[in-house]
């Protein structure tokens, strides 16, 4: 029997034309373009355009994951979430984006970094990638960064992960990079830590789309 390919994504380039922004909005714009598919050519789809994201799990020595509560309004929520920020420096690293975010939301630096997963957030409407660290060996880093509009609500509560972990089972905590953040981080305490991508590693997905 042949050996079946790798389970993996695929990255391609399929002709596409006809690309305009039908709103411009002050984070995100929504783009219209036409994409020619080898099944069905003159496919029309609106998206909103994204600069990618970067997420933090902050994971101490007593094994519990930093979680952040701010309001977020197209849901009506204050949602349990994980630090996080977008890609919209130009040309800044992924990493280093990173760890400036742990810095200015959760005043913060830590000695040890992984990659903890790979995220499309939503890939039928939104074009962004995420990806989420692992942070450990954390120290405090007293940040002069402000905190405004949402932001300057933000509620900090250290979790222990299997609590965490029980509140998304239980339907507890509703947002994806939260979710993704702490079902990886509780697998891998459960495996000894062992196996994570370095830091530095390769994004193929968020080259694929930025250069």
């Amino acid at each position: 029997m042949p050996e079946r390919p790798q389970l993996a994504d695929q990255l391609v380039d399929y002709p596409t034309h006809g690309r305009e922004v039908v709103f411009r909005g002050a984070v995100w714009d929504v783009c219209r373009e036409t994409v020619d598919l080898p099944e069905a050519a003159g496919l029309t789809r609106d998206f909103v355009d994204h600069t990618g994201a970067v997420g933090i799990a902050a994971v101490d020595d007593e094994d519990r994951i930093l979680l952040i509560q701010q309001y977020r309004h197209p849901v009506r929520q204050r949602d349990w979430e994980i630090p996080a920020g977008l890609l919209d420096v130009q040309g800044e690293d992924p990493l280093l984006a990173a760890q400036r975010e742990l810095s200015e939301e959760a005043d913060l630096q830590a000695g040890s970094w992984a990659v903890l997963a790979d995220q499309l957030s939503s890939p039928g409407g939104l074009s962004e990638v995420l990806r989420i660290y692992l942070a450990r060996d954390l120290a405090e880093d007293a940040s002069d960064f402000v905190r405004e509009g949402e932001e300057a609500g933000l509620v900090l509560r250290w979790t222990p992960l299997g609590e965490a972990f029980e509140a998304v089972r239980e339907g507890r905590i509703g947002n994806a990079t939260a979710q993704l953040a702490i079902l990886h981080a509780h697998a891998s305490r459960a495996g000894g830590w062992s196996g994570l991508r370095p830091a530095d590693c390769a994004w193929p997905a968020y080259r694929h789309l930025h250069g």
